[in-house]
């Protein structure tokens, strides 16, 4: 069934469909009803085309995840996740209200109060989330919804990550292109001020009807954000008090330092400007360097003197009528002077008063705690000037931190949000750096003890093995040599001994000794000589120890068998002895006798060796069997001589 046909249709098994409530380039969100809880949700399924592509099911899962872990007023609640008909879906808290972009699009500019109100509503949420670990970055009008109450809720938490992080969207950049901060559009790493500059230009919008920067193109409006001077507000609109904009320039800074620290900064600044007060001189004196930056505005535009903001709470917001939709009933008009005469009673009971109760209240303002802020992760001079701003005496020390660079705050004491009296003292650890350390002597030593050593002092050991005639495991060098002076962390090369270099044997078997004894010596090794009986040819070298192409350490011994050539000796000539002396006389000669008997007519050759094989006086190895014919006796028989008879 096609995905605009669903209406009606049970999802995952659980959500009826009733009507898509919109469409966007990632994913549809349908109205639906729980059937197991009875409630109405709303449900975002991922399209079809996406649920094969790993980047967006990834930042689709990232958004559940993120979003299931924040639990807040401020924030959409996702109640269920998972994947049904082949895709993605995350079920989420159904608002019945309209975006912040429909609200402006449709009815124009935000009465002031109605957007301190949305906005400080919106950095609860951010709030909430930073103290979590979770930056939105893509806080826009499109992402931030209001019921018919007036309760703003962010959403569209699918390109957060956890704590700072670089931009990872294969590449790309992430947001989008009006509500970028600087560092996203130049790929930079990205922080809790990146949100606060989105939520800037949210609030420039819902108080001017448009947004600071824009262009034909992404890259134009991104460029804008890095190098463009925005205008106040209140050029745009000129009721817009001079406080507001000065908390919206501040917001709009180009450096993340120069911006508000935290959401509760920013939302400590609107609480101000909605109650009619004014501003800390550090929000002023970051908004006319705003302006004042690009050069292209006059920076006492900002501080024009504009008529004061009426309280933010209670009571009805002048302004446009058309956003009364979204605040209390409106109540009717009754004739103001029987409160015009309660007001000049109250005036003249009160006026007596006023002296005694301004200096009881100046008292108690000046003995009443205040709030430490964050000052980490900023410059000392920075940090030095917030905290005597905030009403407290500052002692610095300054010490080695291998984790931040030289100049920056990395500790405080108390901890923000800690309550302190005013002139109160507030620690901060300021970094000097890396300390250095100076390189401990190792050569000499075992390779093991070193890399100990050099762990201990606060540098990386890289060893390299390296043949040489020391014993193995022996440092033979070290790179920077000792007693230098190192940034701690740095690395220290050390040479160790692997053993003598091994080269190969080459293989000699079967050369003449001589020969042989020239190709040893040539690849650096000793040659010891055995001389061995065999029967190759004497001098040639039978045997080799090592096996010749075999690895064997340079210098040390190759020991070679060499042939003394065959042994031989001469074969006694028994011929004309008796069997027992012949057998007698080769067997003491070495060799091996075997007796053929041989007839003979002759009785003197009875029991005589007659000949012998091989024959006596030639030269035959030891051990050669000799065969020896020794004569038998057989006497003749007389025949008759034969008779012929002749016819």
């Amino acid at each position: 069934m096609a995905r605009n046909d669903l209406t009606g249709t049970l999802f995952a098994e659980r959500y009826r469909l009733e009507r898509k409530l919109g469409s966007g380039g990632m994913a549809d969100v349908w109205l639906a009803e729980d059937q197991e809880l009875g409630r109405r949700v709303a449900v975002k399924i991922l399209h079809e085309r996406y649920a094969s592509d790993e980047q967006f099911v990834e930042r689709f899962r990232r958004e559940a995840t993120h979003a299931a872990g924040l639990s807040h007023p401020n924030i959409v609640s996702v109640f269920d996740r998972g994947v049904a008909d082949g895709s993605y879906y995350i079920v989420m808290e159904y608002i019945e209200g309209r975006t912040l972009k429909e609200l402006v699009v449709t009815r124009g500019p935000c009465p002031v109060p109605v957007a301190i109100s949305y906005t400080r509503q919106i950095l609860a949420a951010l709030r909430y989330a930073h103290k979590n670990g979770i930056i939105h970055r893509d806080i826009k009008p499109h992402n931030v919804l209001v019921d018919r109450e007036g309760r703003v809720k962010v959403a569209d938490f699918g390109i957060a990550r956890a704590g700072t992080s670089e931009m990872t969207e294969a590449g790309s950049i992430v947001g989008t292109a009006q509500y970028l901060s600087p560092e996203q559009a130049r790929g930079a790493p990205v922080d809790e001020s990146s949100d606060l500059y989105s939520t800037g230009i949210v609030l420039y919008e819902l108080l001017t009807g448009t947004v600071p920067f824009t262009g034909e193109t992404p890259v134009e409006i991104a460029m804008k954000h890095l190098s463009a001077t925005p205008e106040p507000p209140s050029v745009r609109r000129s009721e817009i008090p001079r406080d507001l904009d000065l908390v919206v320039l501040r917001a709009l800074a180009k450096e993340p330092a120069d911006r508000y620290r935290s959401a509760g900064e920013l939302d400590r600044d609107l609480e101000l400007v909605a109650r009619g007060e004014a501003v800390g001189s550090e929000t002023e004196t970051a908004a006319t360097m705003v302006l004042a930056g690009a050069g292209a505005m006059d920076a006492t535009a900002a501080t024009r003197v504009a008529a004061p903001l009426p309280p933010a709470t209670g009571g009805t917001y002048t302004g446009d009528e058309r956003y009364r939709a979204y605040e209390a009933p409106v109540a009717r008009r009754r004739s103001p002077w029987p409160w015009v005469l309660v007001a000049l009673a109250a005036i003249a009971l009160g006026v007596g008063g006023w002296f005694l109760y301004g200096n009881v209240q100046d008292q108690i303002n000046d003995n009443k705690p205040l709030v430490v802020q964050q000052y980490t992760g900023i410059l000392e001079v920075r940090a030095v000037d917030l905290i005597a701003g905030d009403g407290f005496e500052s002692n610095v020390r300054r010490v080695p931190n291998g984790d931040q660079p030289a100049g920056i705050v990395f500790d405080q004491s108390p901890v923000e949000g800690t309550a302190l009296a005013r002139d109160g003292i507030v620690t901060i650890l300021v970094s000097t750096g890396k300390k250095n350390v100076t390189v401990p002597d190792v050569v000499g030593s075992q390779v093991t003890d070193a890399v100990a050593t050099l762990t201990r002092v606060g540098l990386v050991a890289k060893s390299v093995g390296v043949p040489s005639d020391k014993p193995a495991g022996t440092v033979t060098a070290q790179d920077p040599s000792a007693r230098t002076s190192l940034v701690e962390g740095a690395t220290v090369r050390i040479n160790y001994s692997t053993g003598p270099k091994q080269v190969a044997v080459p293989p000699v078997v079967g050369l003449d000794y001589s020969a042989a004894l020239q190709q040893l010596q040539a690849a650096g090794f000793a040659v010891a000589r055995t001389d061995v009986e065999s029967d190759q040819p004497a001098g040639v070298v039978v045997s080799q120890v090592p096996a010749g192409s075999s690895t064997a350490t340079k210098g040390s011994k190759v020991t070679l068998s060499v042939s003394n050539g065959p042994q031989t000796t001469p074969v006694p000539d028994v011929t004309g002895l008796t069997t027992a002396d012949a057998r007698t006389t080769l067997t003491d000669a070495g060799f091996k006798v075997t007796v053929t008997n041989q007839e003979t007519d002759d009785q003197t050759f009875d029991g005589i060796v007659i000949s012998q094989d091989p024959p006596g006086n030639t030269q035959q190895d030891p051990n050669t069997v000799i065969t020896l014919s020794v004569g038998v006796y057989v006497p003749t028989t007389s025949t008759p001589a034969a008779t012929t008879t002749t016819p």
